[in-house]
């Protein structure tokens, strides 16, 4: 009988926000399959979890799928979890979810919902978010392809963005909809450093220049809601 591949979200930075059933399942499976074993290593010596641990991520080849694929059919069990948060949302874990999906009808797929800065902003943001576009992270080229896309849909738009660039692509925002145009912006949700930045697109980059002069640079993980 086939193994069954769990999908395990983790804490996007407090580890009370683990739940009762990840836990259980971590500490049950064969194998976690995890993007950094290092950072994994730290979740599962926190909740007292000695299961073995087998690298997966962004450069893991077809060859690497198939040998997960078939540790699964041979009848282990495994957890994916991902360096934070909710595994195959702008992760490679979509894609290994694709490849055995694709390749195999016995194995089953299970969701072990939990932890997600996404879905941690739009809950937060306070805009109207019934309907919603996410794109991933802002990209790094073809922006005119992604302004356009935004700018049809209608809808409020989340996206991911870097630390470094985000003040760029304020600027992008900016000319692109106008300063007034609101927007949220979550750094570091649920870590030490925590802050929500709500206004216009003027007043929250004005608020993370001064943090960026300030600090020498602006803080930690980010996850935007534009509003529709």
């Amino acid at each position: 009988m086939a193994g069954i591949l769990y999908i395990v979200a983790t804490p996007i930075g407090n580890l009370g926000d683990m739940t009762g059933r990840a836990i259980d399942t971590l500490k049950s499976v064969d194998i976690v399959l995890t993007e950094d074993t290092r950072v994994t290593a730290k979740l599962l010596m926190h909740y007292g979890i000695d299961t073995h641990t087998l690298s997966y991520h962004q450069q893991s080849n077809d060859y690497k799928k198939a040998e997960i694929l078939k540790k699964l059919l041979d009848g282990q069990n495994m957890a994916l979890v991902t360096d934070a948060g909710t595994p195959g949302i702008s992760d490679p874990g979509n894609e290994l979810v694709d490849f055995i999906l694709s390749n195999s009808s016995e194995v089953k797929v299970i969701p072990i919902p939990g932890p997600s800065s996404l879905s941690a902003a739009l809950s937060v943001c306070g805009f109207n978010v019934s309907n919603f576009l996410f794109i991933g992270f802002w990209p790094k080229k073809k922006i005119s392809k992604t302004v356009k896309l935004v700018k049809d849909s209608g809808v409020a738009v989340s996206f991911f963005e870097s630390p470094y660039r985000i003040v760029k692509t304020l600027d992008v925002l900016i000319k692109e909809f106008g300063e007034e145009k609101r927007i949220f912006v979550g750094q570091e949700l649920t870590k030490m450093y925590e802050r929500s930045l709500r206004g216009t697109l003027k007043e929250v980059r004005e608020s993370l220049t001064g943090e960026q002069k300030e600090a020498g640079r602006v803080r930690g993980e980010i996850v935007c809601v534009l509003e529709a």
